[in-house]
Order: C-alpha cells, then sequence, then structure tokens
C-alpha cells in the first residue's frame, strides 16, 4: 500500500506519526509526503522541511505567500507523481485542502482528511466545500462523524491524542512540587494561549486576577507553562503581576516532562480556550476558561456561533461544568468569583472531565491505531 501524507504543523506531526505506527502495525504500507520530527522517525523522507508551511496569521502569510505557493505546487507534483493509493491531509485546512483540491482536479486518488472542521462551532458551509475533494474524515470528536456525513463524506470517530498522552506517576508530581518548593501552598496553573495576541490581550485581564487571588488566598502560587516563542513576551507582562510564577519554557530542563507534571501538580488552572481544556481534564485538574479577541473579530464571530459554549470539556461532557467566560465577558470581576467558588467545590468538574476522556476513547485501543483501521476499512 502506498500512502503519502501532508501535515503541517507539529500537532498534525504528532497525529501522523501515530496513524503511520497504526498503518505499519497492520499492513504493508510505504510513505511519502511532508511531515516533521516524529513522522520522520516512523519512515517518513520528508519532501521539504514541514516548518516551511508553519506559518499562521495573514501578518506572517502574506510576505511567504509567493514561498507558499511554490511548495503547494510541489506537493501536488509529487503526489501525482508518486501516485499512491491514498493521500492523507492532516489538520492545517488551508493548505492540505488546497493540495487535495489541485490532486483531485487531475486524477481520482482517494483523500482521506485526519481532523474535522469545527463547523458544529461556526461556518458550517466549510463542511460542505471540503466534501468537494475529500473522501474520508478522521474525527477527533465523538459528535462530528453525523455532521461530516450530512456533508457527503465518510467519516469515523478516531478519539483524541490527548488520551494517549503518558501521565506522571503520583511520586513523580510530588516530586515536581518539592523541587520547585511547592509542598502545600494551593497552585494555580495560569495558560494566557500560545499566540502573541492573545497573550497580549489576556495577561493583562490574568494579572488582574492574579492580584485578587493573591489578596482572597494568601499563599497562592502560580506555574505558568508557556512556549518558545512566547517566551519573552510572557517574562515581560508578568514582572507587574503581584504573584510571580513559576515559568516553564522549553529552555527549561526536562520541559516536556516538567509540564505533564505541573498540569498533575496544580489544584486548579485558569486557561485561554482552546484544546488546553482536554489537557487539563485529562490530568484531572479543574479550570475557569476565559478568551477575548479584537473588537471586530468578537462582532463577526459571535454573529455566526452556533453553540452557547466554546470550552471542549463542556461540548463533549454535554455539561456546563466549566465556567468560560469569553469576549465582553472576559473581566477580573466575572473570573475570579467563578475560580474562588471552583476552589470550594470541584465535584460536577471532575465527573464531567472523566466523562470527556472516556468519551474522548481513554482506555481503549489508542487513537493512531483506531484510525489506521478506519483507513484500512473504507479503502
Amino acid at each position: 500500500m502506498k500512502v503519502f501524507l501532508v501535515a503541517g504543523e507539529a500537532s498534525g506531526d504528532r497525529l501522523g506519526a501515530a496513524l503511520m505506527a497504526g498503518l505499519a502495525s497492520l499492513t504493508e504500507v510505504e510513505f511519502h509526503g511532508v511531515g516533521g520530527a516524529q513522522m520522520q522517525a516512523q519512515g517518513l523522507d520528508s519532501l521539504f522541511p514541514m516548518e516551511d508551511l508553519s506559518v499562521m496569521g495573514l501578518a506572517e502569510i502574506v510576505p511567504r505567500y509567493p514561498h507558499l505557493r511554490r511548495r503547494l505546487n510541489q506537493t501536488v507534483a509529487a503526489v501525482l507523481e508518486c501516485d499512491p493509493d491514498i493521500l492523507i491531509t492532516i489538520d492545517s485546512p488551508d493548505f492540505c485542502l488546497r493540495v487535495a483540491r489541485k490532486v483531485k482536479a487531475v486524477r481520482n486518488i482517494r483523500t482521506v482528511h485526519y481532523v474535522a472542521p469545527s463547523v458544529w462551532a461556526w461556518r458550517a458551509g466549510r463542511a460542505a466545500k471540503m466534501a468537494q475533494v475529500i473522501d474520508h474524515v478522521l474525527a477527533l470528536l465523538p459528535f462530528e462523524p453525523p455532521l461530516m456525513e450530512a456533508a457527503g463524506m465518510e467519516c469515523d470517530f478516531v478519539g483524541h491524542p490527548v488520551v494517549a498522552e503518558p501521565q506522571p506517576t503520583a511520586e513523580e508530581v510530588a516530586g515536581f512540587r518539592a523541587r520547585h518548593g511547592l509542598t502545600d501552598e494551593p497552585l494555580l496553573m495560569v495558560l494566557p494561549g500560545s499566540r502573541r495576541g492573545e497573550v497580549t490581550r489576556l495577561a493583562p485581564v490574568f494579572g488582574e486576577v492574579v492580584a485578587q487571588m493573591a489578596e482572597a488566598r494568601p499563599g497562592t502560587r502560580l506555574v505558568l507553562p508557556t512556549t518558545a516563542q512566547m517566551a519573552p513576551l510572557v517574562r515581560e507582562v508578568v514582572e507587574a503581576w503581584a504573584i510571580a510564577p513559576l515559568i516553564l519554557a522549553p529552555d527549561s530542563p526536562d520541559f516536556k516532562t516538567e509540564k505533564a507534571r505541573a498540569f498533575h501538580a496544580a489544584d486548579w488552572a485558569l486557561a485561554a480556550s482552546g484544546t488546553v481544556s482536554l489537557e487539563l481534564a485529562a490530568s484531572d485538574t479543574p479550570m475557569v476558561i476565559a478568551y477575548d479577541m479584537a473588537w471586530l473579530s468578537r462582532v463577526i464571530i459571535s454573529r455566526m456561533l452556533r453553540v452557547d459554549t466554546l470550552t471542549l470539556v463542556n461540548l463533549v461532557s454535554e455539561t456546563r461544568a466549566v465556567p468560560e467566560f469569553i469576549g465582553g465577558n472576559c473581566r477580573a470581576e466575572q473570573i475570579t468569583p467563578a475560580l474562588l467558588t471552583l476552589m470550594h467545590d470541584t465535584g460536577a468538574q471532575r465527573a464531567a472531565m472523566r466523562l470527556t476522556m472516556e468519551r474522548l476513547g481513554r482506555g481503549g485501543e489508542a487513537p493512531g491505531l483506531r484510525a489506521a483501521r478506519a483507513i484500512l476499512t473504507r479503502a
């Protein structure tokens, strides 16, 4: 079996690597395509560095558009030359679906897209447009298959990769607390986002919450994991906070394992909206979600939203156990009381988090292997 895969960012590289391992365990397979270090470790000779595609935001895309266009045409040509049994595109829809469209215009190669678009939240028309070039979708969330099938695509729920992430032991978590002098103090994890715009908008609000927490819960400590790109900005914006956070960045020793231990060591979390809510649920860390955006984006998106919550734990568990403060509600005077209430009663939210993990596939077959089975069954 010959498979061509295209991933454009780190999260897609992780999904692709697990899928490749699953396929290799089930059948004889030859891999071609574009991927990062993890996919290359599974035997992919990447057509070019995946990092060439890891561009986000209009300001970054515009000056690099000619280069991205060349990479797009190079990828399409490689697919057609390879003539694979299946073309698998992984997330990064702006690039990946363009590849699928150009390939389909020339040859009817079977196409699989891994990660369904969030049509349940907004822009429902994306599914119908995607169905013009995609035959089969691998969904991370259990409520997505009916939406994809209604648009004309085959779709299988294969589980979310968060359920396959290794979890630290109680001893490792206790060791983390001891190393950082966090023995008995209440520990709040603060997660203001992974993009510059998010951090810039949320850090002042989160800083106000921290100041109010310092008064309401003296002795509270903070831990703040961040990315390499955001670490300098984070260190700058937290200088004025009432409590100095322990910042974990990729230049910290053993960053990946320390970050996982921090998620478990935290008693509660204040986080930006996004998939981080699932990471917190996997760690059984109760949370309050807060998010804001530019005024125009807030107005446009609020008119397009099809759901009354953006928090994935709420959506998957079919509860509203996680308090969220979005847009105009993203204010410290609303967030702090919710956080203080949560600190006294986490039962309902912990039940919702456990249900979320069950529904996302915890305890079952690994998502990468489930995805591989789904592809082979439908091929």
